[in-house]
């Protein structure tokens, strides 16, 4: 009898254990850490991107039967290859500066235990956020930061997924030319840059391209980023008036440009923002009045209804008042790559998060950005990100290039005000 009553108590004990086991499958959540300017000059920006990656969260932890017909970590009740375990999004606030985004970033990994990270929109910032990554060994997705030497520094724990300055400035240069062919004027180019990672980088790799396919870049205009002032910049250009302008700015500068180039009353043909501050909703709603025809650069359209961003555009405006912009487009893409790698490692240890987010390999029409789709190579770099020209109508952005991909004509020359 005390034979049967050892073994009934080891079936009860195996069964409790079992049960906890269970218990704690079910209960157990992975920590993302996101890095972003919830604070400083690129606030707007920041927390637009902080909303896309709750969304997507909600999304994987609770479900959205339209978006599961094509995306299977869309079915709600978090990710099937780890039982179920929730994804639980950790904020942190890099105020805009790179010794913040280092700081953050250490105490993400070293305190919240995070099992990778997400971020950091600045170029400069995502530079030294994800050298901590690199150092401690955790997997970090940039979604959204350009600067071409991101994925030139032997990193083996950085993944980009957006396009970068390389893509943007053969879009421009191929519509440039395309439009010198239509009659129009672009003899004379101006770049205008802030002077941190971001515009530095691009403007170099725009102005080079440029340089290679015979497009004149007869002014560059760097400025301090988060001025103050631009009306001696601004005067430089109305002086000079060159056919075609692209500028390379964050929020607070994009509004103040606009500002003045209105009060100065100087407007170029041709028009061009390089995204950044001049996609940003809180520019569009201060200045898109005086901003009709600006041209920028995008990942997103809504495209299709039924399709995954256009319901997607349809959750977050249900969530945020405002439809997906080019930049939280990118976060909310970033994060359904990484919720994937993770979902497919079947682990929260990040060197196989890490080993998954080498094998990623999603299609066009599991896209929320217009991507060809995300596939990594050696440097981190996803090789089949693409990019659209946009144009700024009645305080929208629409899809005007490639005619393929276009959804309006486009209208030259840029009316401003």
């Amino acid at each position: 009898m005390l034979k049967a009553l050892r073994a009934g108590l080891a079936v009860g004990v195996a069964a409790v254990a079992l049960a906890c086991t269970t218990q704690v499958w079910a209960q157990q959540t992975v920590k993302v850490g996101a890095i972003y300017p919830l604070s400083g000059n690129s606030a707007s920006a920041g927390n637009y991107e902080k909303m896309a990656l709750e969304l997507g969260a909600d999304i994987v932890n609770n479900g959205n039967p339209d978006l599961a017909k094509v995306l299977p970590l869309a079915k709600g009740g978090g990710l099937p290859g780890l039982k179920g375990a929730k994804i639980e999004m950790v904020f942190a606030d890099n105020q805009g500066t790179p010794a913040a985004g280092q700081n953050q970033t250490l105490r993400l990994i070293t305190q919240e235990k995070v099992a990778a990270v997400i971020g950091a929109y600045q170029s400069g910032i995502t530079l030294t956020a994800s050298a901590v990554a690199e150092k401690y060994g955790i997997p970090f997705l940039n979604p959204e930061s350009v600067a071409a030497n991101l994925t030139e520094r032997g990193f083996k724990w950085f993944f980009r997924t957006t396009p970068v300055a390389a893509d943007f400035a053969k879009a421009y240069s191929a519509f440039l030319k395309e439009q010198k062919a239509a009659g129009r004027k672009v003899d004379s180019i101006a770049l205008v840059h802030e002077n941190t990672e971001y515009g530095n980088s691009v403007a170099s790799v725009i102005g080079n391209t440029f340089a290679k396919d015979g497009l004149n870049v007869g002014m560059k205009v760097s400025y301090s980023a988060n001025s103050t002032d631009v009306q001696p910049q601004v005067l430089q250009l109305k002086e000079k008036n060159p056919d075609v302008a692209i500028f390379i700015s964050y929020t607070s500068d994009a509004i103040l440009y606009a500002k003045t180039m209105k009060e100065l009353n100087w407007k170029p043909a041709i028009l061009i923002a390089d995204d950044g501050g001049f996609n940003d909703p809180a520019f569009v709603k201060a200045m898109g009045s005086v901003s009709e025809g600006l041209i920028s650069r995008s990942v997103f359209a809504p495209g299709k209804p039924g399709s995954v961003a256009a319901i997607c555009d349809a959750l977050y405006k249900k969530k945020t008042g405002d439809g997906l912009d080019d930049v939280s487009a990118r976060a909310l893409q970033g994060f359904f790559v990484m919720a994937d790698a993770i979902n497919r490692a079947g682990s929260t240890d990040p060197a196989k998060i890490r080993d998954a987010l080498r094998t990623t390999d999603l299609k066009p029409e599991q896209l929320v950005a217009g991507y060809d789709g995300v596939k990594f190579d050696d440097k981190g770099q996803n090789i089949l990100a693409s990019t659209l020209v946009t144009q700024l109508r009645n305080s929208q952005y629409v899809s005007v290039w490639p005619k393929a991909r276009a959804t309006h004509e486009l209208v030259l020359p840029y009316r401003g005000w």
